[in-house]
């Protein structure tokens, strides 16, 4: 399945929206989808790091929002045969989304602050702290809105740090600065002046996005002299960068949601006006500290904020908490999910036991389970009507828009707390990522009645399960004998799945 993303990118715009859009796009591919970028706008390093992904950029050569613009989204859409189009940048207003639902496609609109005044997009993401549905009161009845950090869309190089714990020390000396990818105002020119303020023995790394306009730093060789301060661009390592330090200092664009992740005590410069809302919730709500825009401190006042915290592990502790129980990392997959062919969940009836047992006895799913003979009808019989009278088994199958049968989820609970999973896909859908989108669907409706955690066992050389698992958000207990065999206990507790 095709998606098309429409979002640009420069030195006024910024990087955020197309970055975002990237982490979805990856979430895509992973699920066996194809991602393609029109873009009226964008920057060499931009155009790099979506070439790198395999995503192709074709361009749109008229004016970002205007009606041409529409139209030739909708040519572009249609050319590369895709489904959803996903829209996202200011510019883009109530009448460009009905342009593209008028031509037929399935519409994911990403917002911040209710810009467009009225919606009428199939889905409507505000992965914001501040999100509400009362911004999107005017819209078309049938919308589904994604609200909230749940949906964070982050990159696929931090689905490692998932369940990666922070040791916070009792004062810190590593700081990362990171200023957004194109930093208009050279604020990082006066965070380079405040730490060349501090008192305290600090290390730090700097990073310069690809897309920023200024290639020297006032000061920069003898601050550097001064302190240990390494300065990188443009980098792809950005996530083992966040868990080195011990804090950082960052402008308020979506950033904020991979510092949310990697529970990093942050300080926060909103420097766009769209940022500033979001900076004062988080800091509200104890996941950073927000400085104000680029106008409301000098790198005096910064070097003693910073140093202020650097010293007091105490709030960053807390801070970091904070962070941690907002983001999980799993929120391009839960987007992803709700786009997937609208992809639901019902309880198994008495009259889906012919289906289940034809599933159980498909060649591939015999070939990977724990006892490859085949099932007779008798003994299948049996076994679906003692689960279906089971309290302790929950047999829920999968379907698309049109009612196709698409797979099953099964949980048995071992205890209060757990419970053992079982899932299978048919084989008319193998193939297009359903598995990963299926558990995640399954796991976020049994965690809501019941359990706190859901184990897996797969054959250690059934590599398709085992990705399908570890994007859905489990984790590896490493290698353990079931029934003879080699296979990978897979675990996944309820601890983020409400954040």
């Amino acid at each position: 399945m095709n998606l098309l993303f429409r979002a640009d990118a420069s030195v006024a715009i910024g990087t955020g929206h197309v970055m975002r859009c990237l982490a979805l796009a990856q979430a895509w591919q992973d699920a066996g989808g194809r991602a393609v970028f029109a873009m009226a706008e964008t920057t060499p390093a931009i155009q790099a790091r979506l070439a790198a992904e395999s995503c192709e950029v074709l361009a749109v050569s008229c004016a970002a929002g205007t009606a041409d613009d529409a139209q030739l989204t909708v040519a572009l859409a249609r050319e590369r045969q895709a489904e959803w189009v996903v829209v996202d940048g200011y510019q883009f207003t109530a009448d460009y989304q009905r342009a593209l639902k008028a031509a037929g496609f399935k519409i994911l609109f990403l917002d911040d602050y209710g810009h467009a005044r009225h919606y009428s997009a199939d889905l409507v993401l505000n992965q914001n702290v501040c999100a509400s549905e009362a911004l999107y009161a005017d819209r078309e009845p049938g919308i589904r809105l994604l609200l909230g950090p749940r949906y964070s869309l982050l990159r696929r190089e931090f689905a490692a740090w998932r369940d990666w714990k922070r040791e916070v020390s009792p004062q810190g000396r590593r700081v990362l600065v990171t200023m957004g990818g194109s930093d208009p105002e050279n604020l990082t020119a006066r965070v380079f002046e405040a730490l060349g303020l501090i008192k305290l023995d600090v290390e730090a790394i700097v990073v310069l996005g690809g897309s920023r306009p200024h290639a020297e730093l006032p000061k920069r060789q003898s601050v550097q002299r001064e302190k240990k301060i390494s300065v990188l661009s443009d980098v792809t390592n950005i996530a083992e960068i966040m868990a080195w330090a011990d804090v950082a200092v960052s402008s308020a664009g979506t950033t904020c949601w991979e510092l949310c992740l990697l529970a990093l005590p942050a300080l926060l410069v909103d420097v766009a006006e769209n940022q500033t809302a979001v900076a004062r919730e988080l800091g509200r709500l104890n996941c950073a500290i927000h400085l104000g825009g680029p106008r409301d401190f000098t790198a005096e006042q910064l070097a003693d904020q910073l140093e202020s915290l650097l010293k007091s592990g105490e709030t960053r502790r807390a801070v970091s908490v904070s962070c941690r129980e907002l983001v999980d990392g799993r929120g391009a997959l839960r987007v992803a999910s709700a786009m997937r062919a609208g992809l639901r969940l019902r309880p198994a009836r008495e009259d889906d036991s012919r289906l289940l047992w034809d599933w159980a006895n498909d060649p591939q799913v015999r070939g990977t389970a724990f006892s490859s003979a085949p099932i007779p009808w008798e003994q299948h019989q049996a076994w679906f009507a003692s689960k279906m009278k089971d309290p302790d088994c929950r047999i829920l199958v999968a379907e698309d828009e049109q009612g196709k049968a698409v797979g099953q989820f099964r949980v048995d609970w071992r205890s209060d707390r757990d419970g053992e999973i079982d899932v299978s896909v048919s084989s008319a859908f193998r193939g297009a990522g359903y598995g990963s989108l299926l558990i995640e669907l399954g796991v976020s409706t049994v965690f809501a009645e019941r359990g706190d955690r859901l184990h897996a066992f797969v054959k250690s050389e059934n590599q398709a399960s085992r990705r399908a698992f570890e994007r859905a958000g489990f984790a590896s207990l490493g290698e353990e004998s079931v029934q003879g065999q080699r296979a990978i206990h897979y675990i996944r507790t309820k601890e983020f799945d409400q954040a």
